[in-house]
């Protein structure tokens, strides 16, 4: 059944009552601006990760991501001339935010793996290891039915240009692309939780515009209730075999009731056991609890993204429809064991709050990013090849028995690529592996490598890496120019504008 329920009345009340400021109960951090006011925002502190030495610990473990907000903040920060936040640069959202030219999967396979291995832009001592993945491709009118639970913010902190109204917007859009078998809802709160639009079907688009167009800003913000009745909203209308998912969208500003990360965090795992997704669309300037958003996603197995403008809507609701609401691989790992023959030292880039432990691989209990139709996932190691004089800081690691080396010459082996990943109806997780060779080096590696380098580069200098040895915004916008493409969208030459925005702020 589907109605306008009681939004308009739960809207007129909870613009009564006041705002209230977030508190964390985690340790994270509130920058000061330079241009214009983000006090209220928050960033969880990023650790780079170091080199490691291969004899130390061969292997590599992390989940895949695929979430794209980092980018498009930092696009935000840049195109108000303002520099990000070191913490707000996430270097494998920034290069997961592009479409690449992987080899899609074969008939019969989910996944296919493309690698690719060449020197480091930014060091010529060192190697870089390209890691790519890429899901089967589905056509979204060929998709069972959409089960679509919108959670909104409409509390007053979302009563800004580029909050609500974008919101509204950027829903209307997905609003264009949902057939006769699609369901929406939609759930508001702020200072309590109410229901707005209870299971219209696709072809109901005047009735779904409606409750979309009556949305007002206005209250605190009662989250914690908001995602309880979403998901319940979610499963009386659960889709059998189809996608069922609950999209928060939100300026993160949680403030009311169950708030704090740990608890939402709790909440959200209790709540992915139903088989509902959870993912989260990020809006505004000011007080973006950007690390809690991103937390959300990670726990209700969904995605991450920051919505800066109408474009950036349209390429997650329209361009990327499959890839953003059509989950095809669950819980997806990655574990690497270099070859100490060949391989000194190895740097993962990126991914620090994916990391997981060496047993976590095999356990399929362990929670892992999920991938959705046509996704692309690429991940990059630096390597520091065997018969360098260089120096690395070892660390205590105590290596499991059976990755102990044992003598035996592996000779021209580089290193092994294991995956797991989860089909999405089941718990059972499947393995596929693939191996690289040092034989495998090349001098002149594709455009996908070196366009997703560049990116990598960008975000380096972004960070004031430790690590961002040679690295200088002429060589990556020189190589990004070499390596454009058919960019179809534009977002490649967007990306060079941005790197020489930087330059010049930074100059």
């Amino acid at each position: 059944m589907k109605k306008l329920a009681i939004g308009l009345l739960f809207l007129s009340v909870g613009m009564l009552v006041g705002c209230s400021n977030m508190e964390s109960d985690l340790g994270m951090y509130e920058p000061e601006s330079q241009y214009y006011d983000t006090s209220g925002e928050s960033y969880a502190e990023v650790s780079e990760n170091d080199f490691i030495s291969t004899t130390d610990m061969p292997v590599s473990t992390f989940s895949a991501d695929v979430d794209t907000a980092s980018y498009s903040n930092i696009r935000r920060f840049l195109n108000d001339s303002s520099l990000p936040y070191k913490d707000a640069v996430r270097i494998e959202e920034m290069i997961n935010y592009f479409d690449y030219d992987l080899e899609a999967p074969g008939e019969d396979e989910v996944i296919s793996i493309t690698t690719e291995l060449s020197t480091t832009p930014w060091n010529e001592n060192h190697q870089l290891l390209m890691i790519g993945l890429k899901t089967e491709e589905i056509i979204f009118d060929d998709t069972s039915g959409n089960n679509l639970v919108f959670l909104l913010d409409v509390s007053g902190s979302m009563n800004n240009d580029n909050k609500l109204p974008l919101l509204k917007s950027a829903i209307k859009l997905l609003v264009d692309q949902l057939r006769d078998i699609d369901r929406i809802s939609i759930v508001v709160y702020a200072g309590a939780a109410g229901l707005v639009l209870d299971g219209a079907d696709g072809s109901d688009r005047e009735e779904i515009i409606d409750a979309i167009d009556a949305l007002q800003a206005g209250g605190s913000t009662a989250g914690g209730a908001g995602i309880n009745l979403a998901y319940q909203v979610a499963l009386n209308h659960y889709i059998e075999g189809g996608n069922n998912r609950v999209i928060l969208g939100t300026d993160g500003d949680f403030n009311v009731g169950v708030s704090t990360t740990s608890s939402l965090e709790d909440l959200i795992e209790t709540k992915r056991e139903t088989g509902i997704f959870f993912s989260v669309l990020g809006f505004g300037t000011g007080n973006l609890q950007d690390d809690k958003m991103e937390t959300l996603a990670d726990k209700g197995n969904g995605v991450y993204y920051y919505i800066d403008s109408i474009l950036e809507a349209k390429k997650v609701f329209v361009n990327e429809l499959g890839a953003s609401l059509i989950t095809v691989a669950k819980d997806v790992k990655l574990q690497i064991e270099f070859n100490p023959l060949n391989v000194k030292g190895y740097r993962l880039i990126g991914y620090e709050n994916r990391l997981l432990d060496y047993e976590d691989f095999t356990n399929d209990d362990v929670d892992a990013g999920d991938l959705g139709a046509g996704h692309e996932v690429i991940a990059f190691y630096e390597i520091i090849p065997a018969g360098s004089n260089e120096e690395i800081d070892t660390s205590e690691f105590e290596i499991p028995e059976d990755i102990k080396y044992d003598g035996t010459n592996f000779s021209n082996e580089l290193m092994t690529l294991s995956i797991r990943y989860k089909e999405p109806n089941y718990d059972t997780s499947e393995l596929i592996e693939a191996v690289v060779l040092t034989t495998d080096f090349i001098e002149t590696p594709s455009n996908t490598f070196i366009f997703a380098s560049c990116v990598v580069e960008f975000g380096l200098l972004l960070k004031d890496s430790e690590y961002k040895y040679d690295s200088n915004y002429d060589g990556i916008m020189t190589r990004a120019n070499n390596s454009l493409g058919t960019d179809e969208y534009g977002y490649r030459a967007e990306f060079i504008t941005l790197v020489e925005t930087t330059k010049l702020l930074s100059d």
